[in-house]
This record gives C-alpha cells, structure tokens and sequence, in this order.
C-alpha cells in the first residue's frame, strides 16, 4: 500500500500485509524436527503482535521500523520476564542493562536503524506515559543494524510517528517478511537480506510450548543452507578478496516463548539464537552486532506492578525441560535467517549502491539436486 506522506515523501506502511512468495520450507528445504506453528511466525506464540512501517522513496531512503508487542497487556504494567544475550556487542541495543539487571522489559521491542535507536527510545517514553501517566522512569528497549550502504542513515528519515504507527498497527497474524520494517535496507552475505521469522511448536510430550522467532539480518560470512556451503558455490562470501569489511555488519534476534521460564535459563534459551544464526554461516565478525532478546509470556510469569503482595511466586520449568525449547530456538532461527533472505528483492539504494537478492533457482538447484 503506498501512501503519500505531505511532509514530501512516500511511506510504504506493510503491517497487514502477507507473504505472496514461497518460503524456504515450501520449496522442500528442511530445517529440523519440529513441527512449526500455523503461520511459522512469531505471532504464533499467542497475544505476539508485529508491525511494521517501511521508508523506501526517492533514491536515497531505505529504512524503516519493526515493532513486537510481546503480550495484550500494558508492558509496562504487566513486566514480561526478559533476558539479553551478547553475541558480538558491536551494538547499540538499548535498555539493555535495566533488563540485565532486573531479569524483565517493559516496553515494546522496536527494530530500527544504528542512527535512529534515539529517536525509538523517545517514541516509546512518550508511548508508555499516554497510559502510565505519573511514572519518571522507562526502559525503552530498541535494537538496530545499521543499514548505512543502501539508506541514507544520516539523514534521520525515521520519525517518532513511524514508530507510533508501527505499534499501533501491530497485527496477530503478520509474517510479513524481507524489504519491510526494519529489514528494509540491510544486507545479509552478500545479498539482500531483511526481516524473517518461523516458530517451533514442542511435541505435547515435551510441554506443547510455543518458540517464535524474528530476525533483522545485517550481518556476514558464508552461506551455510542445510549445511551445505552455499556461499562458496555462489562464489559470494567474506573475505574472498581478504576485504574484512565485508563480513562486518549486525543481526538483531528476538525469541518468544510461552514456556514458563525466567530470566536465567531465557538467557539460556537467547544463547541458542546465535546458535541458530552460526548454522546459516554467520560468524559474528568484530564489526557486527549480534544481540538476542528472549521473552517468557507464560500469564503465571507476568510481573504485575500494581499488585500489593510481597512475594512473587512464578511457576519455572525445571532445568531438565528447557532442552527441546533450546532446539526450538536454534531451528525457528536458522529458518527465520533463511525466510529473510527468500524474502528479500533487488535493491538500489544510497549513491546507485544494488544489493542483489538471493539467486533462489541456483540454490535450489544445489540443495534439491539429489
């Protein structure tokens, strides 16, 4: 839908579109062994709402905002039991500390560009006072990459409004995937790479637990699909001509449960998101930002401020049950990362700079040869 902006520019806003293309697993590629949920997105795990709002105009601007509403209830209010773990902390996540410390978030995730993670926090202050009137502190929490090659990032194309829009219009059904939000302008081995996503659904035997899984890829090295060495057979992966910048760049990971843990073992579960992001050939390099948030909505684990108890008493699995969700959460990554690429068309950009999408016939064509 193309809606035109009066302050001179276009805005693409995708928060209720859904994906026409194949993905990855509709062309017979496996990724594991469980089953995923009815949509293999994030918002399978039940009360997840993603939106999205997406800047491409004029040569120059490509860019744009991604929002996750973790549950129906005010985040701020109802605290929602969140771990962050650091693959590579050539990053600017913000909020990243008061979750650390704490073990829970209270806002809104919101996906953006390097240059705009500011701009986001600002929005989702005055977001949360609309409904939380007298509070004098908030944890925004925004993650970014940097889509500087195609996007004119410094021109400060985000705005406020984009991230308003992007959380109001957040949709339970959205898989809206590759040149959206704030996938709109990255780069991912080479190719043109986006937002993806994919769920896992746990046997019943094992808890029937949901892991839903977003991504932001932004990142380098080579190619790695259903191991095989994609990257190579493309002739296209980092460091090929010993050019280091190449592999630099950052992946944004967001992992959702309703699987009752807390904040230490969805620390856990975050570890095996970069887990997920080194089987697709991803390899964390100096210059990239690698960051995995993990959320628990189980409704027993909710931390509700208002409530005048002294004691918290969430119900947690024990450790002996998080495995099948740790495999959950490397699968539904490795296939978002996949999905994002699938997704993701031609690009030109900022100075005539083209990003071509992944050649999906030829890498069909080496991984289904048999």
């Amino acid at each position: 839908m193309l809606i035109k902006n009066l302050s001179t520019f276009f805005v693409i806003v995708n928060f209720v579109v859904f994906s026409q293309e194949k993905r990855a697993r509709d062309y017979g590629i496996d990724f594991g062994i469980f089953k995923t949920g009815i949509h293999n997105s994030i918002t399978d795990v039940k009360g997840v709402k993603v939106g999205h709002v997406t800047l491409n105009y004029g040569s120059s601007v490509r860019t744009g905002v991604t929002a996750i509403i973790p549950h129906k209830s005010d985040p701020f209010r109802m605290k929602t039991p969140t771990a962050i773990y650091i693959g590579n902390g050539y990053g600017k996540l913000a909020g990243y500390s008061q979750v650390e410390e704490l073990g829970n978030s209270e806002t809104p995730i919101i996906l953006t560009n390097t240059l705009s993670v500011p701009t986001a926090s600002q929005a989702l202050i005055e977001y949360t006072l609309k409904s939380n009137k007298n509070v004098r502190s908030i944890n925004p929490l925004v993650g970014e990459t940097n889509d500087g090659r195609l996007n004119d990032i410094q021109g400060f194309h985000v705005k406020k409004e984009h991230i308003f829009k992007a959380i109001e219009d957040a949709s339970l059904t959205n898989i809206a995937e590759g040149n959206i939000g704030a996938g709109t302008g990255t780069v991912c081995f080479g190719f043109k790479g986006g937002i993806g996503t994919s769920s896992r659904i746990v046997p019943s035997s094992l808890g029937g637990y949901t892991v839903g899984v977003l991504v932001q890829t932004n990142f380098g090295g080579v190619l790695t699909i259903n191991g095989e060495n994609i990257g190579k057979k493309l002739d296209r992966y980092s460091f090929k001509k010993h050019n280091y910048e190449r592999s630099d760049g950052s992946c944004m990971i967001v992992i959702i449960t309703d699987a009752p843990l807390g904040p230490r073992n969805l620390k856990r579960l975050a570890k095996r998101g970069m887990m997920g992001l080194a089987k697709t050939g991803g390899i964390a390099s100096n210059g990239s930002g690698d960051y995995v948030i993990a959320l628990s909505v189980a409704n027993q684990n909710l931390i509700n401020i208002n409530s005048e108890l002294t004691l918290y008493k969430p119900t947690y699995l024990f450790n002996k049950n998080v495995s099948p969700l740790f495999l959950a959460a490397i699968e539904a990554t490795e296939e978002a990362i996949i999905n994002s690429l699938f997704a993701a068309k031609t690009m030109v950009g900022k100075n005539g700079f083209k990003v071509e999408e992944l050649p999906k016939n030829k890498v069909l064509d080496y991984l289904l040869k048999n």
